[in-house]
């Protein structure tokens, strides 16, 4: 560091000594630091990302408070050393002068004083000066004496720098405590977050399967905290009975429709059986009965979708129990049986289910149509040209009949009415498609519940 004039109150100055500042001009020894190579991304859930983050800025906030306080202690040492060395120098000249003995093991004119030190007895003028050795600085202080010689001594600064390690370790624990107490906060407040988030997400999921009863915002406690996710909860309950009243109102209509139509249809099936034989009749009759058999299916898809439907459950043998309805149902199927499963369900519903994806597969796909039976996993499998890409995005939808490539009429329903039984007995329906260089084809999966 560069040396200062020591011109304290009770310094002195020579005759034509120019009085200059306290504090002269110092220079830091500062290097660039490396703290790693980056932050790392990774995903996390949202208590840990909460928690990092205040981990994050509690270091920072910790090394920049260290960092300061360091530097200041160091500085303010450094300052009180130069002002007990000026007071030592003057007391040491005075003693010189007066008895010619040495004393603080101050030296004349010593060999080692700093250039910077020179210049200034040079003009006369009394100064410190801090010499950084590449370890514990050293402190020197001159001043001329009256014989035109230079007085001087000097002192390390190790007895100082053994306060300032013992500071550098206790900013060490504090910081450290002040992160870790950060983090603790963030992983407790983060985890509470999450764990709203959580239950929040489980509720939606239960409206959009269809289950009216639930509310958002009492899955998550919203009556007892009131903050950000509670309003999200409110407009999501908001929101899921908005689409409620609507597809309510939508079901009722299409249930009214369909039930209005069932009598003119009732007759036009009785009249129809009344014509006489020949092609027009049979026209006739095979339309009439399509309409009747597209009003029962719209009635059944309207009460799947009231949600107000109830398995009657009973035991039976999957295997054998899909044996025998697909000897009725497609007698071309070839049926699988590799592993038995007895399975609570409703037979008539499961009927339903195995009679409108083997009719699926032979009126959309292409033959051979396989039964596999696999424990509690049911798979029907035709061989053409597969399930439609939004059908296996977005699920069977009503009204419509998917890809063109898949031959053959329809509207929709079957799959619709599938996925519904399934959603009553607790099982699960998915759909796929096989890869080409396997054979290629359409798979509907069955999933029903052991217990």
């Amino acid at each position: 560091m560069p040396s200062r004039p020591a011109d304290s109150p009770s310094a002195s100055s020579y005759p034509g000594a120019p009085r200059r500042s306290r504090t002269g001009p110092r220079r830091l020894r500062t290097g660039p630091r490396r703290f790693g190579t980056g932050p790392r991304w990774f995903r996390a859930g949202l208590r840990w990302k909460i928690a990092a983050a205040i981990a994050v800025v509690s270091a920072l906030v910790a090394l920049a408070l260290s960092l300061v306080v360091h530097n200041a202690a160091r500085v303010s040492m450094i300052n009180s050393t130069r002002d007990v060395q000026d007071e030592r120098v003057q007391s040491a000249l005075r003693i010189y002068e007066t008895t010619g003995r040495l004393v603080f093991y101050a030296k004349i004119d010593d060999p080692e004083l700093p250039r910077e030190l020179k210049e200034f007895a040079a003009k006369g003028q009394r100064a410190t000066y801090v010499q950084d050795t590449g370890g514990h600085p050293m402190v020197w202080a001159e001043t001329p004496a009256a014989d035109g010689r230079v007085l001087s001594l000097k002192t390390g600064f190790t007895d100082r720098y053994s306060v300032l390690d013992d500071l550098d370790q206790a900013l060490v624990a504090g910081s450290l405590a002040v992160v870790v107490g950060g983090t603790a906060i963030g992983v407790l407040i983060g985890g509470r977050m999450s764990r709203r988030l959580r239950k929040a997400a489980v509720a939606a999921r239960k409206v959009a399967d269809g289950d009216t009863e639930v509310r958002v915002r009492e899955a998550i406690g919203g009556r007892r905290v009131r903050d950000e996710t509670d309003e999200l909860a409110r407009a999501v309950d908001a929101m899921a009975d908005a689409l409620q009243l609507r597809l309510e109102a939508e079901r009722r209509v299409t249930a009214d429709i369909a039930h209005e139509l069932r009598t003119p249809v009732t007759g036009l099936v009785t009249a129809a059986e009344l014509l006489p034989p020949g092609r027009p009749s049979e026209l006739v009759r095979d339309r009439v009965h399509a309409l009747r058999t597209l009003v029962e299916d719209v009635l059944e898809v309207a009460r799947l979708d009231g949600a107000a439907e109830q398995a009657d459950l009973q035991e039976l043998a999957l295997g054998e129990f899909v044996r025998r309805r697909v000897v009725a149902l497609a007698p071309d199927a070839s049926v699988t049986v590799a592993e038995e499963a007895v399975v609570p369900t409703d037979p008539r519903r499961l009927e339903r289910i195995l009679g409108n994806l083997l009719a699926n597969a032979a009126r959309h796909g292409g033959a051979p149509v396989e039964v596999v039976v696999d424990g509690p996993y049911l798979r029907v499998r035709d061989h053409g040209p597969g399930f439609p890409p939004d059908l296996l995005r977005d699920g069977p939808n009503r009204f419509r009949t998917g890809s063109a490539a898949r031959s053959g009429g329809g509207h929709g329903l079957g799959l619709t009415i599938a996925t519904g039984q399934a959603r009553v007995l607790g099982a699960r329906l998915t759909f796929r498609n096989v890869p080409a260089e396997d054979g290629g084809g359409a798979v509907a999966q069955l999933m029903l519940p052991r217990e």
